[in-house]
Parts: C-alpha cells; structure tokens; sequence
C-alpha cells in the first residue's frame, strides 16, 4: 500500500502543476492556498482570478462527495484498500483520462470555457481521491495535501518510528515534487501529453494496489 500511497502522491504533484501552470493558476487539490488565492483576487477586484477558485473549490467539493458516496459502508482493513477505495481511484483515472483527451484535443493549451472545464474535473478528481484516503484510513496517507504530513515529520522525525513520520514521508514528499517536475517537462516537450500522465499514475497504483 505504501508504494500505491506514493504513486498516488506523484499522480496528485502532476495534477497541480499543469492546474496552476497550465490552467487557472489555481491549485486542484489544496484548497487552503484557493482560499487565499480566492481572497486575494476579490482584494484586487479580478473577476477571472475569483471565477477560477471558486472553480476549483467547487470541483474539490463535488469530487469529495462524490468519493464519499461510493466508499460509505467500506470496511477499512489496515493492510488493504477496499473495493470501494479501488473504486474511486478507478473511477479518478477515468475522469482524468477523459480530461487528457480533452487535453490533447485542445493541443495541451485549452483556453476558455475548455481551460474552466478541465480546471474544475481536475479539482473533482483530487476531491475524490482525497475521499478514498479518507475512507482507506490506516491503510492509506494525505496524497493531496502534504504540510500536516511535513509538520508532522518535523515534529516527530527525531524520535517517531510510525509509518505516518517514518521514512516513507520523505519519499512521499520526493514523489511530489518528481510527479510536478515531471508534468511540467512533459508539457514543455509535448503539450498535448502532458495530460496523460496524471491517468497514467493513478492507474499504476490502483494496479499497485490490487496485488495480494
């Protein structure tokens, strides 16, 4: 599970680097900074910056509910993801690939109405896989927001051997940080790509997953 979590985190690093580079300048998955982003652009009077948070937060929403719809009733089991859990990441991936295509249909540069589409489907998709950690408890960890994750290393780090402040939060913290740089590589390379690789990852840890 550990190896899904931190694929799951890479696919999450991707998703927010083409969402903020590529899209709104608006995050898909950390609704905290949108709030801010969301504030600032009412400060300033920029009806365009507040439409593209008010985007995101709503797709985040959506997403989460969404999520926790299908995975209410999961048993949670600390060494497996349930069917509900799979279900979801499933159902994330197929959402991410139908915005790859549109993606690739636009030439990896949508404008518009296609640019809020995509922004809002990929909020959804973070909202979701945000509700399926959730619902994975013990067996899962935060693959979409990481700094209680790395205030909690910090903290703990020194003296703490749970699986939660251990080594694998570096590694998860690395996976972020290579899915965005990866996204952005992508992109510059071949634009109309770029989206495919968020589907891509979240399919690899389902797969990752499902293996006894």
């Amino acid at each position: 599970m550990r190896i899904a979590v931190v694929v799951l985190v890479a696919a999450s690093g991707a998703v927010e680097a083409l969402s903020f580079t590529a899209l709104d300048h608006v995050f898909a998955g950390v609704m905290t900074s949108n709030l801010a982003l969301l504030g600032m652009a009412a400060g300033q009077a920029r009806g365009a910056g507040v439409t593209a948070a008010l985007l995101a937060l709503g797709g985040f929403g959506a997403g989460t509910a969404a999520g926790a719809w299908v995975t209410r009733g999961g048993e949670e089991d600390e060494e497996r993801w349930s069917a509900p859990v799979l279900s979801c990441l499933v159902g994330e991936a197929v959402l991410l690939a139908v915005g790859a295509g549109v993606w690739a249909a636009s030439g990896g540069a949508p404008g518009g109405v296609t640019r809020d589409v995509l922004q809002c489907g990929a909020a959804a998709a973070m909202g979701g896989q945000c509700a399926a950690m959730v619902a994975a408890g013990r067996a899962a960890a935060p693959t979409t927001y990481l700094t209680g994750t790395l205030a909690t290393y910090i903290v703990r780090a020194p003296g703490g051997t749970s699986a939660r402040s251990g080594p694998w939060v570096p590694v998860r913290l690395a996976a972020l940080i290579a899915g965005a740089a990866a996204a952005v590589a992508l992109h510059r390379a071949v634009p109309a790509w770029a989206g495919a690789l968020p589907p891509v990852l979240v399919t690899a840890a389902v797969l990752t997953a499902a293996v006894p």
